[in-house]
């Protein structure tokens, strides 16, 4: 498959097993090369999440949140237009990893600062005519602008989750690796933190409209990986 434009619109999806598709989001490209594709989002880009999900999300409302994997787990869910927030989104995604390295900016004194780095564990990529399927494993990773400290984040919706067999013993295995490589890449100064300090100071390209998402598309099936 050709690799994506700088700027083009693609589409990230978080798919299930069975291939139903649990939310999409709107993103641009920045860079796409045999070490990563890396795309970025802004306030205001579109996204459809499970209604349950949506709300937790814009209550932040951990117990809803329990609601919504409840409902992933019974296969009982719908799709509700919703719309990227407060930040600033960077996104580095290496073939046939088992997370994504995320940079979140928020504005400062006019401009905008690095937040965050935020690691995402999920399944490997799996790329489509559209941009990429993959699927949020719950447990996060949240690192400091430094890279001199990090903590686990939702530790306790993976343990849900887990209980619910909505991640599989497979998946799970995966996830101990990449938990393992990621602090490593952080500690090594490798990866996508090679040029730290470069992505830093990556911003929007104001020339670039908001990404919108296309009418939904069926799921990729090829190369999904075990167990998924």
């Amino acid at each position: 498959m050709r690799g994506f434009e700088v700027g083009q619109t693609v589409v990230r999806r978080d798919v299930y097993r069975g291939g139903r598709v649990w939310s999409e989001q709107a993103l641009r490209v920045v860079a796409d090369t045999g070490e990563a594709l890396v795309t970025a989002c802004a306030p205001g880009a579109e996204a459809r999440w499970p209604a349950p999900y949506a709300k937790a999300r814009a209550d932040d409302d951990r117990p809803v949140r329990k609601e919504a994997f409840d409902a992933m787990a019974a296969g009982e869910w719908e799709l509700t237009d919703g719309r990227w927030q407060e930040t600033e989104l960077l996104l580095w995604k290496p073939p046939g990893v088992w997370f994504s390295v995320n940079a979140f900016f928020v504005p400062a004194d006019g401009g905008r600062r690095l937040r965050n780095w935020y690691v995402n564990f999920e399944r490997p990529m799996v790329r489509t005519a559209e941009g990429f399927d993959t699927f949020d494993l719950a447990v996060d990773l949240v690192v400091d602008p430094g890279l001199s400290r990090w903590q686990w984040k939702d530790e306790d919706e993976y343990a849900h989750v887990r209980r619910l067999g909505i991640i599989t013993d497979t998946e799970h295995r995966a996830v101990d690796d990449a938990r393992a490589r990621i602090l490593a890449l952080i500690e090594e100064r490798s990866g996508p933190f090679t040029n730290a300090a470069g992505w830093a100071s990556w911003r929007w390209d104001p020339a670039w409209p908001l990404p919108c998402l296309p009418q939904p598309v069926p799921a990729a099936t090829e190369g999904c990986p075990a167990g998924g």
